[in-house]
């Protein structure tokens, strides 16, 4: 119909006026931090495959063996088809990397907390999010129908301020956070959210897709500082330092039995592919025998920090706030003309405000290309 292009033609150019149309790049990922764009070979500092795991030779074989054997699709619903035996492992390795008792996995990140919030919360409940929390707990949410509060980043004392005021005339309450802030690095105070979720009966979970991997000797955000801190609901991604695709909740045995009877966007959802599975074991097994790799992406992204006297990275993505985002796009495209992948972020991915460069440091980067990038952050964006 002309009046659904004419809107879609109007809001396109509305989002241009203001440098916030979003547009597909053909790049083509190598191996290590490599990439490709027009005919370009250019380092990428924009890539989640924090350890380059989805090209190690050990990952793709065992990818390679799964799709031979049992074909390039799962054919159904897990509950539909059956469970391939592959699922067992794979959840089996989660759990004990998480230290629960058991694990479920989705078809993406953003589909487990889809299905696990409403599956836990319903509109007698109360949940609390970090404003800075990822899209799909947003999303998840507000999917629940249970009343949905904001707290400010971090703020302790804000989230308890609302458990304080609303938590006694609602059945359950859940407090919600990422465990590393895809966008600005930092990571959330989860042992002090896991003490306020005790004191007021709160269920806690953590989205940790930044966070596996590469922290607390690559367990996530629940184990920084050697401890493992008492969060009842972790969930991630098998998508970024994992190396694959698809996403995950560790929680007790009942809790996930709950959540695969409960759960709408794991019941009605086709399983992920065999070779995915065998892939994300493979990868599993390597980030458990291999500290050193695991350690590297965190130390990538200090020397980045240190080079330019930023604070000292707490994760292995750094931010370098601009303001409006047509001095996050300028940027960007001078750091492209230099042969660096690093994109602009701009609202409403990152407040009015806030646009910026997100760097994300990996495995495979050198360190001759981290001190010619900040060089270069240095001189144009930072004005020494």
């Amino acid at each position: 119909m002309q009046s659904l292009d004419d809107f879609a033609k109007d809001r396109l150019d509305s989002l241009e006026r203001r440098q916030l149309r979003r547009q597909l790049v053909e790049t083509e990922r190598g191996d290590g931090a490599q990439a490709t764009r027009d005919g370009r070979a250019m380092i990428s500092f924009s890539c989640n495959d924090y350890l380059n795991l989805s090209h190690d030779p050990r990952v793709l074989q065992a990818a390679q063996d799964a799709a031979a054997r049992y074909g390039t699709g799962s054919g159904a619903s897990r509950l539909v088809t059956g469970n391939h035996p592959l699922f067992s492992d794979l959840e089996s390795r989660l759990a004990k990397l998480k230290g629960t008792e058991d694990a479920c996995v989705f078809g993406s990140g953003y589909l487990a907390t889809l299905g696990i919030i409403p599956s836990l919360v319903g509109p007698q409940d109360l949940i609390l999010a970090d404003e800075f929390s990822h899209a799909c707990i947003m999303a998840g949410s507000k999917l629940s129908g249970a009343r949905f509060e904001i707290f400010r980043h971090n703020d302790i004392a804000h989230a308890e301020e609302i458990l304080a005021a609303h938590r006694a005339s609602h059945g359950h309450a859940m407090i919600l956070t990422d465990g590393v802030f895809s966008m600005d690095g930092d990571l959330a105070p989860v042992a002090a959210l896991s003490s306020l979720a005790e004191q007021y009966d709160a269920w806690f979970m953590t989205d940790d897709a930044h966070g596996v991997g590469v922290v607390g000797g690559g367990r996530g955000s629940g184990f920084v500082g050697g401890n493992k801190i008492d969060v009842p609901l972790q969930m991630g991604t098998l998508s970024k330092a994992i190396g694959g695709y698809g996403g995950y909740l560790c929680a007790s045995a009942d809790v996930i039995n709950l959540i695969r009877t409960r759960a709408r966007t794991f019941i009605y959802t086709t399983g992920l592919p065999p070779a995915v599975i065998a892939s994300a074991i493979a990868a599993l097994d390597i980030i458990a025998a291999e500290p050193e790799l695991v350690a590297r992406p965190l130390e990538n992204a200090r020397l980045f920090t240190n080079l330019l006297g930023l604070p000292e990275a707490e994760s292995c993505i750094v931010p370098v706030v601009l303001g409006n985002p047509e001095k996050a796009l300028s940027a960007s495209a001078m750091l492209d003309s230099e042969g660096y992948i690093v994109t602009a972020i701009r609202p409403p991915t990152v407040p009015e405000g806030t646009a910026r460069l997100r760097f994300a440091f990996a495995a495979p980067h050198l360190p001759q290309d981290i001190h010619r990038l900040a060089g270069l952050v240095r001189t144009h964006l930072l004005g020494d």
